[in-house]
């Protein structure tokens, strides 16, 4: 340690003298130029987080944004099937290029890497976590507003590659009202917060179903906590996103585009005021 030049930011080693964190992050393709990302996140399976993802995409290029979806949930993708979109990625010795859906939306999945789209992907996390980093190093995405990354639920080694290697401006949790959602939400939180990264806020789904008959709204999962925990974290409350029938029918048969009306279009104009 003679030689040090007492410059942080330079350095990879670690030592007693570090006065700066190491950053992680990696550069992305020479080919791209993304301004905004922004992870989707959620602390457990099954939330509806990849439908947040796709709707806000959606609402975003409704809004003539150009945007796209990096699909990290590498064991469990599901954006493709959502956009409709089923043919195989293509590539070239510059790099590999997203595919890209009817309405414009730039949309990479190891779904469309696989030789058939129920292949399962039996990996190990680092090999899964490497995956996901060259999504971000070896795509060429082009120019875009917005690139929302669609995580795999909880705080592995995909959310821990995403926060240290991305430049993540902000991240979007996705909840549903039950009681243990708050033990969730926090645990979400605080890695985020040991990651500095800024919680945008709350998406809370499954919110409620409002009947069809007499309009009436009923809490099909209990009754929401999600203004509490927002309350708790110093966190906002973007939506309450209800239950749908026509919305899941409509991602089944990859027309999550057309469909109207989108919930997070609020949520969407938020994001531009960044």
């Amino acid at each position: 340690m003679s030689e040090c030049t007492h410059n942080c930011s330079s350095c990879g080693e670690s030592c007693s003298e570090r006065t700066s964190p190491q950053s992680f992050q990696v550069p992305s393709h020479e080919l791209s130029h993304v301004k905004k990302v922004i992870a989707v996140v959620s602390g457990k399976g099954g939330v509806g987080k990849s439908l947040v993802t796709s709707s806000l995409a959606c609402a975003m290029a409704g809004l003539g944004k150009k945007v796209g979806i990096l699909d990290a949930d590498i064991t469990g993708p599901s954006i493709p099937k959502a956009f409709g979109i089923h043919t195989r990625a293509a590539g070239s010795e510059l790099g590999i290029y997203p595919e890209t859906s009817k309405g414009g939306v730039e949309v990479m999945s190891l779904n469309l890497l696989t030789e058939n789209e129920t292949d399962p992907v039996i990996w190990r996390g680092p090999v899964i976590a490497g995956t996901v980093k060259q999504f971000w190093t070896d795509v060429i995405w082009g120019e875009l507003d917005y690139l929302f990354v669609d995580m795999p639920p909880g705080t592995g080694d995909v959310p821990l590659t995403v926060f240290q290697s991305l430049p993540v401006d902000g991240i979007i949790m996705v909840t549903s009202p039950q009681d243990l959602v708050s033990m969730i939400v926090t645990k979400a939180v605080k890695m985020a917060e040991m990651m500095h990264i800024p919680v945008l806020g709350l998406v809370e789904n499954y919110s409620y179903f409002q009947c069809p008959d007499c309009g009436k709204q009923h809490a099909i999962f209990g009754e929401s906590h999600i203004d509490a925990v927002a309350t708790e974290h110093g966190l906002k409350v973007l939506a309450r996103l209800p239950i749908d029938p026509k919305l899941a029918a409509a991602c089944d048969q990859g027309e999550i585009e057309s469909f109207q009306p989108n919930y997070l279009s609020e949520v969407a104009g938020m994001l531009t005021q960044m």
